[in-house]
């Protein structure tokens, strides 16, 4: 059969780089005795007033449509987490409700470039982007953090990069998978060149409520960055909710116009019982975020501390998020071979990271959303394999 050329725009190194944890998955599904470090996922339960809420509403009947851009209740609670997070005042119509970040950087994408365009972003990135730019039918156009630079940003070759064709840089702070923080002074320069060559900045900023050092900023609100920037988020990681499926975006209203179109045709709106309970996410589970730093900060130490232990391997401490980049090139193996060769021997799945970018080749990504006695299993079982190889 004939498929369109579309398909060949969402594939990909991105696309790929989750063979391991797809199987993995299975495995565990299946019983097996395995560890699955490769995803983001919390190992903690969405808060019950949550879930209660959502379950009351359920049993009310509020199981019919809702507004496409989402309940002005949620969209009001955004407003205020988005002011808390970033100094920046918006109203409902400059937000917009979409299943999940990952749905709203894909919208945000296909709104605002196309066939002819280049999208900037720097490598390493989130495994998604790749397919989510091209799939607007834009060139993606990677620039290197560099491992050896400790992956800061190379704001020079971002300003290399840029061409009359460039529409957009998608920017990631705190970053996934490096944990940085870009600071005010790198924030600024991105800004200069976006408002130089009159750019779009689709800011992911997820990992916002979960930094550990140095403080958040967000580049809508930066002078004149606030009508040409596209702020994205959920409540999957700060407040425990990734399979409640529930992000936002926030930006010009005119944007947000469009966004709304293309959700139309696409989504036609979120459940409400969802759509409430997310808002009593945002109102009254205010202070999960600042619990979930401490048991990651935690965990974030512990994680460190023993991959630094073990021959052939390195790491330092992420800002912020949930996952350390870990290097392997020490073991003599590329990161492909060894994440699948520890999974073979020890169950323990982490993600090779040159999916995530070139930059990140030989590297592996591991997760510290689990507990400390189960990271501390899976420390134990790669430090058995490490130096087994290294005998």
């Amino acid at each position: 059969m004939n498929f369109s050329t579309f398909v060949s725009q969402i594939g990909g190194k991105g696309a790929n780089a989750w063979r391991l944890h797809s199987k993995a998955d299975a495995d565990r599904q299946n019983g097996e005795d395995v560890i699955v470090l490769s995803i983001g996922d919390p190992e903690f339960e969405t808060p019950t007033k949550i879930v209660d809420k959502a379950v009351e509403q359920l049993r009310a009947g509020d199981t019919h449509y809702t507004g496409v851009s989402g309940r002005d209740e949620l969209k009001d609670a955004i407003a205020r987490n988005h002011l808390r997070l970033s100094g920046q005042r918006v109203g409902r119509e400059n937000v917009i409700v979409l299943a999940g970040a990952q749905c709203a950087l894909f919208c945000a994408s296909m709104c605002i470039a196309g066939a002819g365009d280049e999208a900037i972003t720097f490598d390493p990135m989130y495994a998604t982007y790749e397919a989510t730019i091209q799939a607007s039918g834009a060139k993606l156009v990677t620039v290197p953090m560099n491992a050896n630079n400790g992956f800061k940003p190379d704001l020079e070759a971002l300003k290399a990069a840029i061409t009359d064709r460039s529409r957009a840089i998608f920017l990631t702070t705190p970053h996934n998978p490096t944990g940085l923080v870009f600071g005010e002074k790198e924030l600024r320069m991105v800004a200069e060149l976006a408002m130089a060559h009159d750019l779009w900045v689709v800011s992911d900023e997820v990992y916002a409520d979960l930094i550990f050092d140095g403080a958040h900023i967000s580049i809508a609100s930066l002078p004149g960055m606030a009508e040409r920037t596209v702020t994205v988020s959920s409540l999957s990681k700060s407040r425990n909710m990734p399979g409640w499926r529930t992000g936002w975006a926030i930006g010009p209203s005119e944007l947000i116009a469009h966004l709304n179109n293309l959700a139309l045709c696409m989504l036609y709106g979120l459940p409400g019982f969802i759509q409430d309970a997310a808002t009593l996410a945002l109102n009254e589970c205010a202070d999960e975020p600042k619990r979930l730093t401490e048991v990651y900060r935690a965990r974030r130490d512990l994680a460190v501390m023993r991959l630094n232990q073990i021959p052939g391997l390195r790491c330092t401490a992420p800002q912020a998020g949930m996952f350390v980049l870990c290097d392997v090139r020490g073991t003599g193996l590329t990161s492909d071979q060894f994440c699948w060769q520890l999974y073979d021997e020890t169950g323990v799945a982490v993600l090779d990271a040159a999916g995530l970018g070139d930059c990140a080749d030989g590297f592996f990504r591991m997760s510290y959303t689990t507990s400390k006695a189960k990271l501390t299993d899976a420390c134990d079982r790669i430090s058995r394999f490490c130096n087994s190889i290294m005998d």
